[in-house]
């Protein structure tokens, strides 16, 4: 039977005195304490010179440390804020998503709650009395729509340069109209369609270019008119072609965009 045999205590060896490290270390602290000694003896020296630097060097230590401080406390409040923003985004985002409509349903507005309004279509009607300009541009934008014009829109405004409605005629011609809501005593004179004719071809490159008034036209516009292929309706004119009795402008318009812009020049 063997004895069991005793654990034996690691032995503690003690480390060897090295002369050439404890040296160094030495030399190193002498060297640091001799600079912080000039260090300070240089500010003592300056402070006995100018005792104003001591005054400004504890300024700047306290600025320093208050800098110091701010900063911190200033990356705080930033990321705080840009979390308050995201979180923000992020409801936004799901609010808007609520309040997308589901396909085939009308637009909701989001802020009121109702139904967007539709755009405005026009309408027909036989008589043109009681009108506003707007309205009686809305009007002859309608007739032209009825009668199998595409893309009707009405331009009338501010720098239109003489176009109310434009359009494309049935058989791809494009048809630039000026729209005179004028009372029967008043007439449209040369003056109007030289304005209208100077912009009808060259400006909308017109290839039908019709006048179409409420009132009549002077003999100067006739033939001012005739001269540069455009066409003038006047208030008989219209009620023909309101009730279908009468040609629509672009049946009677003379010739296309290259005789038009032709007639124009040579006119004005």
């Amino acid at each position: 039977m063997t004895a069991p045999t005793r654990p034996i205590p690691p032995v503690n060896r003690r480390r060897r005195f090295d002369l050439r490290s404890t040296a160094l270390f030495f030399v190193f602290l002498a060297v640091v304490l001799c600079v912080l000694g000039l260090t300070a003896r240089m500010v003592a020296d300056a402070v006995e010179r100018r005792p104003a630097w001591m005054f400004v060097l504890a300024v700047l230590a306290v600025a320093g440390c208050m800098g110091l401080r701010r900063r911190v406390h200033v990356a705080r409040a930033a990321r705080r804020a840009a979390a308050a923003l995201d979180q923000a985004a992020r409801e936004a985002a799901d609010e808007l998503d609520a309040l997308q409509p589901p396909p085939g349903q009308p637009v909701l507005d989001a802020v009121a709650g109702q139904v967007a309004p539709a755009p405005v279509e026009y309408e027909v009607t036989s008589g043109y009395d009681g009108l506003t300009p707007e309205e009686f541009e809305e009007a002859v934008a309608a007739l032209c729509e009825r009668d199998g014009c595409s893309g009707v829109e009405v331009v009338g405004g501010a720098g239109d340069l003489g176009a109310d409605v434009v359009a494309l005629t049935p058989d791809g011609r494009r048809i630039v109209i000026q729209c005179k809501y004028y009372d029967v005593s008043h007439r449209v004179g040369s003056q109007d369609l030289q304005r209208f004719g100077g912009t009808c071809f060259t400006v909308h490159e017109a290839d039908v270019a019709a006048l179409v008034t409420t009132s009549d036209f002077t003999a100067p516009a006739v033939e001012y008119a005739e001269q540069c292929g455009i066409v003038c309706v006047d208030g008989e004119a219209l009620r023909a072609w309101t009730d279908g009795t009468g040609p629509r402008p672009w049946d009677s318009a003379p010739g296309g965009r290259t005789a038009g812009r032709d007639l124009a020049g040579a006119g004005s």
